[in-house]
């Protein structure tokens, strides 16, 4: 399988590994068998977007990354001391951290396989030790549709009483200890992606003969106070994102079957020629909605696509959901007309009345003097 997906991705392409925004976005449309088996193999989209002929803006830009990391920087200067304080004013978990006797473990090893590996290791002799630990960039792993994605949070802490916590340090601001409703929504989705993978290590731990650790349903969010550089904490409640990401994860068709019923050769390398591409992309179904374009590099390629083709989506999954067997806008139309579509049908029925009622206002617009 590994050597498929490397061939779907192309020989001179390295794999570009799924992170927690990926897989939010990832489960936030399930049905999107072009997205699933693009990220399966690693394939860089904003890459294929460009050589499609449609990139994308979607992305950081390089002064907030630089001045992401220097807040995180400084949130976990002097051996994590804020953060460990931040975390137990928020969050509690034993007695208050004294500064310099919190833990740090080396989580330093060989792939991500092996820096998982060595992460799974540090929680558990954390949980033992009973003591304020702070595993800085720990690495975690998820099965996704039967493909191991590994992933970074920012931190994660491990307070005396055992609980795990997931730490997202962002450098959108938090005014008067409250943030943008959307960021702070988009971080949530973020932090449920981790959760769910530390209660897969915990359900490991507890497999092992070992305690069986809590991991925390709230993360810990830390931006940067009011208009200056001070770094200002809450808990954020993700235990409805856990969930959602949880169901929308298991609905994801495994990334072999696509891949299975695709034809023999097809490859997206991203140095093939855009129509060989573009036909490589268009194998694979799609389900577009507006949403795509704050989470997917091939948004716009995917809404040029479905516009073509008329398809409900491209107006709104909300839509597409209140017209029910009607999937395009050629067959809206025709059925509000009266040409086509049954009539016993309830979303048929509703937009011959609305055309009828459109048909009559415009006609008694006309006689008016």
């Amino acid at each position: 399988m590994r050597q498929r997906l490397a061939e779907l991705r192309g020989p001179d392409v390295p794999p570009q590994p799924l992170d927690a925004r990926a897989l939010a976005a990832l489960a936030a449309n399930p049905g999107c068998r072009r997205r699933a088996v693009l990220d399966g193999a690693g394939v860089p989209k904003a890459a294929l977007a460009q050589s499609l002929g449609s990139p994308s803006g979607f992305g950081q830009s390089q002064f907030a990354f630089m001045r992401g990391h220097a807040f995180e920087a400084r949130v976990k200067s002097d051996g994590g001391a804020e953060l460990l304080r931040l975390t137990h004013a928020c969050l509690g978990g034993g007695p208050e951290p004294e500064p310099g006797s919190a833990r740090v473990p080396d989580l330093s090893a060989a792939g991500p396989q092996g820096r998982a590996g060595r992460t799974e290791i540090a929680l558990r002799e954390a949980t033992a030790a009973g003591a304020w630990t702070l595993l800085d960039h720990p690495m975690l792993s998820l099965d996704v549709a039967g493909t191991p994605a590994f992933l970074e949070p920012d931190a994660v802490v491990v307070a005396p009483d055992g609980t795990w916590t997931v730490v997202e340090i962002k450098s959108f601001p938090m005014i008067d200890g409250a943030a943008d409703a959307a960021k702070v929504g988009a971080a949530a989705r973020q932090s449920a992606v981790y959760v769910l993978a530390l209660e897969d290590v915990a359900a490991r731990t507890a497999a092992g003969g070992g305690r069986a650790p809590e991991v925390r349903t709230h993360a810990l969010l830390v931006c940067p106070k009011d208009f200056s550089n001070l770094p200002a904490a809450s808990a954020v409640d993700v235990r409805k994102q856990r969930a959602v990401t949880r169901r929308q994860l298991s609905r994801l068709t495994r990334v072999e079957d696509i891949a299975a019923a695709l034809p023999p050769g097809l490859s997206f390398d991203v140095a093939r020629p855009a129509d060989e591409l573009s036909a490589a992309v268009d194998a694979v179904p799609a389900t577009y909605a507006p949403e795509c374009l704050a989470a997917c590099e091939l948004a716009f390629h995917c809404r040029e696509r479905a516009r073509a083709r008329g398809e409900l989506t491209s107006l709104g999954r909300s839509l597409r959901a209140d017209l029910g067997s009607l999937t395009t806008v050629e067959e809206t139309l025709a059925a509000a007309r009266g040409d086509a579509g049954d009539p016993d049908d309830p979303a048929v029925a509703a937009l011959r009345r609305a055309g009828a009622l459109r048909a009559e206002a415009l006609a008694g617009g006309a006689r008016c003097p």
